[in-house]
């Protein structure tokens, strides 16, 4: 390692640490904010999830499980030690609200069902499309700084 590189290398590493700590708080925001609403107004997003193109069945473990999920993620996020998986679950849980979403946009069901979370209602298809995707990409990039963190962790442990 040369003598430039050596030297930035603190400022490197606290600026992955921040942004891990920024993007895993976006999340922690994102995923508490609709768990709860969903739990708060639990009725109108038990309707909405019976109003969805899949069966009653299926709706109804929804209802409770989405907004567990969310939470769960949130959780997740909230520990460093977890936080990897948070934002694989994050990743994952968003690609299927993402299919979701596109399939609703470009008019693949007969109806248009909605179960989207106070502000979020507010937005078009293609809006909530592209904030999923960029929620995506942001949860990718934390996947990958984590990693480094993970691995500054392992490393300054001595047992």
């Amino acid at each position: 390692m040369d003598k430039v590189q050596s030297r930035l290398l603190p400022y490197i590493t606290v600026f992955k640490l921040a942004m891990d700590k920024i993007i895993s708080s976006m999340l922690i925001l994102l995923w508490t904010y609709t768990g709860l609403e969903k739990l708060i107004r639990f009725e109108s997003s038990r309707k909405a999830f019976h109003n969805q193109t899949f069966p009653a069945e299926l709706a109804e473990v929804l209802a409770y499980a989405i907004p567990i999920t969310e939470m769960l993620l949130a959780l997740l996020l909230f520990f460093s030690i977890t936080r990897w998986w948070g934002y694989l679950g994050s990743i994952l849980l968003l690609t299927v609200f993402t299919t979701y979403v596109g399939l609703i946009w470009v008019g693949a069901f007969p109806r248009v069902p909605c179960n989207c979370a106070g502000i979020m209602e507010s937005l078009g298809w293609e809006a909530h499309y592209f904030l999923n995707i960029a929620f995506i990409l942001l949860s990718m990039t934390g996947i990958w700084l984590d990693r480094g963190e993970a691995q500054f962790r392992t490393s300054t442990l001595k047992f």
